[in-house]
């Protein structure tokens, strides 16, 4: 007789687009089996350790950290973090016993996967990106499936058997609601247009400049801005805040932002454009430069190529960003198009579909 409470260790974070899949599948885990025991496995200085406890899901942290790809002081200490953060990692798999370790792609996900598997654990890994990330890549003989976002993440890895292309995974509570009442929990007006910046969890510094520099020509076209700059920039763009510009360091609600706006400016992350797909957002798209492969720009470009969304390369945004946003934000029939166009790319059933496979893979573990 199969077990009636099933255990889950999710690994993942760093940013926004590595945990919110991991937290999206969690979620149809305990909407479909809400006795199974969940638990959270990050860093204690990035979102997750912020943003899990609040979400009321446990949570644990291990002292890993990412490697640079070029030489730097913090790299001395890579190999100590590596070993202490595999300790860390045997003790909490001993403790917890998973059914499944779901690895999210982060850094974090590689010392509790690799154990997990050592104890047993069915190993899934999330991978959301077209070109696939270095941990993801090292799993993957470890794994027992890898759900896959985009169907050009195939060719980057070995075991074929394996993959699933299931769509990003987006949370169940993301959904739009009325926007006047959004724009009044941002304290903003009804009567102008209203544009969301977003440059990712951590923030985009070019973003925030190209933003900053474009100001003045926004505000003379009656746009108000929602903008979420970043932890790491906070302290420096606060004082621009005022009736039409609303600065955070990072919005937790994110339901309400989106609401609230006509127009999107952002980076083209895979999970920003699973949420715009699956709500129906016009976005401008800014592809970072500082990622594998060239992959955002990829993700945009087949985007704006059946007129989706649109696009503007990241070293042109200073220049092009006021004409770009005024022209859009005030052209109905093409914010319509744009809406309609980008739903076409949503699968709201990723999260569902990959956590009845977790589901099936935990019925087939002997951990416990």
């Amino acid at each position: 007789m199969n077990k009636t409470v099933h255990k889950y260790i999710f690994a993942g974070g760093g940013t926004g687009g590595h945990l919110y899949p991991a937290v999206a599948v969690a979620e149809q885990i305990l909407m479909i089996e809400p006795n199974s025991k969940v638990l959270f496995v990050g860093t204690k200085n990035k979102i997750e350790s912020k943003v899990i406890p609040k979400l009321g899901y446990k949570f644990k942290s291990i002292w890993i950290s990412g490697f640079s790809r070029r030489f730097t002081l913090r790299n001395l200490l890579f190999p100590i973090k590596l070993f202490v953060s595999i300790i860390q990692s045997f003790l909490i798999n001993l403790n917890f016993k998973p059914d499944v370790a779901i690895g999210a792609g982060a850094y974090v996900s590689g010392p509790i996967a690799w154990m997990a598997h050592l104890f047993g654990s069915k190993i899934v890994l999330l991978e959301q990106n077209s070109y696939p990330g270095v941990t993801n890549r090292m799993l993957e003989k470890k794994a027992d499936r890898i759900h896959i976002s985009f169907e050009d993440s195939r060719k980057y890895f070995k075991e074929k058997d394996k993959l699933k292309l299931s769509g990003n995974p987006i949370r169940t509570t993301l959904k739009l609601t009325d926007k006047s009442s959004a724009l009044k929990e941002f304290n903003l007006s009804e009567e102008k247009k209203t544009l969301l910046v977003l440059g990712g969890s951590l923030g985009a510094s070019s973003i925030n400049t190209a933003v900053k520099n474009n100001l003045e020509n926004l505000n003379k076209a009656g746009i108000q801005i929602i903008w979420q700059v970043g932890e790491l920039y906070y302290d420096e763009y606060k004082n621009l805040e005022n009736e039409f510009v609303k600065i955070f360091p990072f919005i937790s609600n994110m339901s309400t932002a989106y609401s609230s706006c006509d127009l999107l400016l952002a980076r083209a992350g895979a999970t920003t454009i699973a949420e715009v797909s699956y709500l129906g957002l016009p976005v401008v798209f800014v592809p970072s430069t500082n990622v594998a492969a060239n992959h955002q720009f990829k993700n945009a470009k087949s985007l704006f190529d059946v007129n989706a969304g649109l696009l503007i390369e990241d070293n042109e945004l200073n220049s092009k960003l006021s004409e770009v946003v005024v022209n859009t934000i005030n052209d109905v029939e093409l914010l319509s198009t744009l809406r309609k166009n980008i739903k076409k790319f949503a699968k709201p059933e990723a999260a569902k579909n990959i956590a009845l496979d977790v589901i099936k893979l935990a019925e087939s573990s002997k951990v416990n």
